[in-house]
Formats: structure tokens, C-alpha cells, sequence
């Protein structure tokens, strides 16, 4: 009898899943359930999502092929339907940055790929689209589904391993209140808003998006005699207006020109993290910063002087990071960073101190699930942004679009500070925010500030969470540390507990084959799992693992078929 495995969830880290498992040798059962009519291409780049003035915020070269990398396929398009993307065959380039919907139709086609591979290879595979799961109950030796189909009746199926792929966690209903959207997405939703003041809190790519969906609604976008991109507004869109909002106040920087994949750092390496992390130590958190102020001092020796490096701390290497773009005007520091961007990539420069933080966030990752509760709290407050800002760069049309809005007189930055309120008191529509004193009234409010942490308790799965099948993530104490071998006190802080192969970590007497993939619930302890190359990642290691699984079970050896 084949192994029966069930993927819910068909975006991206569902595709890489079962491209990991349609190598096996041996025969799978493979069911993929997806609550959309489109399997394959993921929320995140779905049209009927996203607007396709949406970029994406990874070039074709970082993104993990499936069957085929992302430029080959953009090439071996017809010229039709290279017109229908809105892409000019002559700039296809693997340092691109293409629109989300792009992305969601080179997905799906790899997705039918692969399900065709996987039929020749000898599995059985069973998409079915529109259909949602509801539960999950694990069972002794087996987990089974309830899931509502396509005619809204429920039915149960049994499965040997169920793979959560759900990806982000996306609300039923954007706008909560009239004129209050709590998320960017649907785009087709904010296309409704009328013309007025509107406010966007969040100025990544996520508040640039949902910046993109209204104003490419009242205008258009336009090269100028000179070549510079410029906004033209709509007739009748005078009124329109947008304030992008965040504590800081700052804009994302653009993409900066890196050797890809990513060079071995000098000092903060993969090695050196782990032989820290073996000691159990109780100071982790400022012995891997030290190692940290050593990579960027060895990088860039001039950055290091310049910020004053070897006084700072965890609490105190942000501010000085960002204290010359606080300095300077938003818009000011934009262009001139996308100067310095364009000018680096025309001659292939790369920024060491930048390419240091680059390289090293996910080895500092590996630190942070063994840090005890007082220093994961100190690393999200205090030292977790950088990274974030330095790897969450943005298209470098996406800052030229910003910039023309302003140019435009259309758009504008405000800098919230910690001590903000945000209400719907006494408006009809939209909110109004409360800042340093000053009320500023917006006639639509949409909160764009992207994925929220969640925990066990938030799954949408009564039978697993009610059956103790999930549990928070279990945190050292702080102090608990001692010298002796007593065991050090635990606490459950938020996110999911898991372990290295991304099973839910559980004390009940129940089937261990459920993975949890599903984004979400990682971040608390894995806060740089985010996008398409950690959905590649978990892919492999998912796979892998049941593969391995079932090798042992069968008691043959593990074999792959190309």
C-alpha cells in the first residue's frame, strides 16, 4: 500500500514540498487540498489578491528553481503572452524584479509540472482545488482531515503524513469598518476607497503595495521626456492623497547589488554559532553579537569607525544604524540611496557592511530558538530590525514610484514614534491618528503593517489544538541557568514548538507525522523565515523527512529518481 501524504496548502512552500517528494523512488499517495480554484500559485501572487502593480521583493536569480528557474521560463514565452505580463522580452533578467502576478503564473505552471513529473514517476497525485480543511485530529498511527469540498459538504479523510502549508494567515474580511482595512489585500478592495486623504500604516513593501493599488486607481505612471518615472493624477482625482506611517519613519532602502548565493562570512559563521550555542551558555544572545561586531568590523573597517562599533551593544547597534537616515528627510535620503544603488549595480559595487549583515542574518537565526526569554525579548526589540531592513530591501522601481507620488504632491511620510493612538472615534469613515500631539484625520485607513505572529491557540484546527497536539514554543528561563545538572525551567512564549523537522514538539501518546509549515506560527522563534527561499527550505527539509520516513518504515534504503 502507498504512503498516504496530504499537503494542504499549494503556494509556494507546498510546491517545494512536493517537489522534494515526487523524487522518491518508492511509490507516494500524494493528495493536495487548496482552498482556491487556482492550485499553484499562492496567496501572495494570486490576481485575484494582488493588484499587478505589486512587485515582488525577489529577483528571478534568488528565487529557488522548481522545475525551471524563473528566467528560463519568462524566455521560452510567446510574445503574446509576454505582452499580457507587460514584460519586454529584451529586459528579461535574472536581477529583475517582476509583479506578484507574474510570479503566481510561472508558479502554477511549475506546479502542473511537477504534478506531471510526479505521475511519471509512479506516484498518485489528487489536486483538489476549492477544497478547505477544517481539522485535524492525530490518531495513534495515522492523522485524519475534515475538509469542506467544493458543494460545502464535509468529509474525512485518513492520511500516513499531513503537511500544514499554509502559508500567511490572511483575514475573511479587510474592511472591518467602513473606510478601516486591516490588511492590503485583497487589492480589487482598496480600488473602492474614494478620493480623499488616506493613510497607510507600514511603509515596507507591504504599505507600498497598498499605495500602488489606490494610487495607480486615480493615475498613471509615466517616463518623462528626460526618462524620469512620473505620476500623473486622474481627472477628478485632485483630492486624492496618501500618508505612509510607521514608528521610524523611514522608507525601505532599495535592493542593493550583491554577489549571489551568499559568500561565507570570515567570523560569524555557521561553525562558530553552533559552538556557542553547545555551551548552553546563558549570555548567547551578546557572545553572537560579539561575533557579529567582529564581521562587520573585519567587512567594513571604515563603518565600524564610523558608527562607533566597538561601544556598542545589542540595545545600542540600531540606533546607531539608523541614526544618519533619521537625520535626513525621507524622500531626501531615497533618492540619494537609489543613486548610490543604481550607480553600485552599474559597476557591480558591493557595500561590505551591508553584504555582512546580509550574509550572516540566518546564521544569527540559528541562535535564536536556544535564547533563554529576557534575550529572545531583547533580540525582537532591540536588535531584530536590522536585519529586517537590510534583507527587506525593495525594487528599485518601487522607489521611483515613491518618489514620483511626491513629486506629484500626492504622498507624504509620518513618523508615529512609540506613543501613538490610532481610533475611529467620532468619524464616519476611516480613522483618525493621534501623534506627538497632533490629530491628523484620514478619509481611509489601511493597516499594512504585513503578518502577524501566531501561536498554538490561534490554529483553525479545534481537534489538534484541543488534543494538545500544538503547544507554544517552550523558552529557557533566564534564571533558571545554573551550574549544576538540574533541568532548566521552561516557559511557552508564542508560535508553535517544534523541532529541527518542523513537527510539531507534543508529550501526547499520538502519530508525530503532522509538519508545520504553515509560516504564521514560526516567526516567534524563526523571525527570518519569510519568502520564497525559506519556503524552499522548509520544502526540502519536509520532504526529506518523510521520505526518510517512509524509507524506514518499508526498511529500504532512501532512493530518488530524477
Amino acid at each position: 500500500m502507498q504512503d498516504r501524504v496530504a499537503i494542504i496548502g499549494s503556494g509556494p512552500t507546498g510546491l517545494y514540498t512536493l517537489k522534494g517528494l515526487i523524487g522518491a523512488a518508492r511509490p507516494l499517495s500524494i493528495t493536495i487540498f487548496e482552498a482556491e480554484a487556482e492550485p499553484g500559485k499562492g496567496t501572495p501572487y494570486h490576481p485575484d489578491i494582488n493588484d499587478p502593480a505589486m512587485l515582488s521583493n525577489i529577483p528571478s536569480i534568488e528565487f529557488p528553481a522548481l522545475t525551471e528557474t524563473l528566467v528560463e521560463w519568462l524566455s521560452r514565452q510567446e510574445d503574446a503572452e509576454l505582452q499580457r505580463l507587460s514584460i519586454l522580452r529584451e529586459a528579461i533578467d535574472a536581477r529583475e524584479f517582476y509583479p506578484r502576478v507574474v510570479l503566481g503564473d510561472y508558479m502554477r505552471a511549475q506546479f502542473l509540472q511537477l504534478v506531471a513529473i510526479g505521475t511519471r514517476n509512479g506516484h498518485r497525485i489528487e489536486v483538489l482545488d476549492r477544497h478547505r480543511v477544517i481539522d485535524i485530529a492525530l490518531q495513534d498511527a495515522d492523522i485524519r482531515l475534515s475538509v469542506t469540498g467544493r458543494d460545502g459538504q464535509r468529509f474525512e479523510a485518513v492520511f500516513d503524513h499531513v503537511v500544514m502549508a499554509t502559508g500567511h494567515n490572511w483575514p475573511d474580511s479587510t474592511e472591518t469598518r467602513p473606510g478601516y482595512f486591516i490588511s492590503p489585500w485583497p487589492a480589487a478592495a482598496l480600488k473602492t476607497i474614494p478620493d480623499g486623504s488616506i493613510g497607510i500604516l507600514g511603509t515596507s513593501l507591504s504599505g507600498i503595495d497598498a499605495l500602488m493599488s489606490v494610487a495607480t486607481a486615480r493615475g498613471t505612471f509615466r517616463l518623462d521626456t528626460a526618462g524620469d518615472l512620473q505620476y500623473q493624477p486622474a481627472t477628478g482625482s485632485e483630492a486624492f492623497c496618501a500618508t505612509m506611517m510607521s514608528r521610524k519613519g523611514l522608507l525601505p532602502e532599495a535592493d542593493f547589488y550583491c554577489p549571489l548565493p551568499y559568500r561565507t562570512p570570515q567570523v560569524l559563521t555557521e561553525e562558530a554559532v553552533a559552538a556557542l550555542i553547545a555551551t548552553g551558555r546563558h549570555n548567547l544572545l551578546d557572545a553572537v553579537f560579539d561575533l557579529f561586531r567582529q564581521e562587520i568590523l573585519v567587512a567594513d573597517p571604515d563603518y565600524a569607525a564610523k558608527i562607533g562599533l566597538s561601544e556598542l551593544t545589542v540595545e545600542t547597534f540600531a540606533e546607531a544604524y539608523y541614526r544618519e537616515r533619521l537625520a535626513s528627510d525621507p524622500f531626501v535620503w531615497a533618492a540619494r540611496n537609489l543613486a548610490e544603488t543604481e550607480a553600485n549595480r552599474d559597476r557591480e559595487y558591493t557595500v561590505p557592511w551591508r553584504y555582512a549583515i546580509l550574509i550572516t542574518h540566518e546564521i544569527v537565526a540559528r541562535a535564536i530558538p536556544h535564547l533563554d526569554d529576557t534575550d529572545l525579548k531583547r533580540f525582537h526589540r532591540h536588535f531584530k530590525s536590522i536585519f529586517v531592513d537590510d534583507y527587506a530591501t525593495v525594487p528599485l522601481m518601487s522607489i521611483r514610484r515613491l518618489l514620483a507620488l511626491k513629486r506629484a504632491g500626492k504622498l507624504s511620510i509620518l513618523a508615529l514614534g512609540q506613543d501613538y493612538e490610532i481610533s475611529s472615534d467620532g468619524v464616519e469613515r476611516g480613522a483618525v491618528v493621534t501623534a506627538h500631539g497632533e490629530r491628523y484625520v484620514f478619509d481611509a485607513f489601511i493597516d499594512a503593517t504585513g503578518q502577524a505572529t501566531l501561536s498554538a491557540t490561534d490554529l483553525p484546527f479545534p481537534t489538534l489544538v484541543a488534543q494538545g497536539g500544538v503547544q507554544k514554543s517552550a523558552t529557557p528561563m533566564a534564571q533558571g541557568f545554573i551550574t549544576d545538572d538540574s533541568p532548566v525551567p521552561m516557559i511557552r512564549t508564542g508560535g508553535i514548538d517544534i523541532d529541527e523537522l518542523y513537527r510539531p514538539r507534543t508529550t501526547a501518546p499520538l502519530c508525530n507525522n503532522l509538519y508545520c509549515a504553515a509560516i504564521s506560527f514560526l516567526l516567534h522563534k524563526h523571525p527570518f523565515v519569510q519568502g520564497i527561499t525559506s519556503a524552499a527550505e522548509i520544502g526540502e527539509t519536509v520532504s526529506g523527512a518523510i521520505l526518510e520516513a517512509v524509507a524506514e518504515k518499508s526498511g529500504s534504503v532512501l532512493q530518488l529518481s530524477a
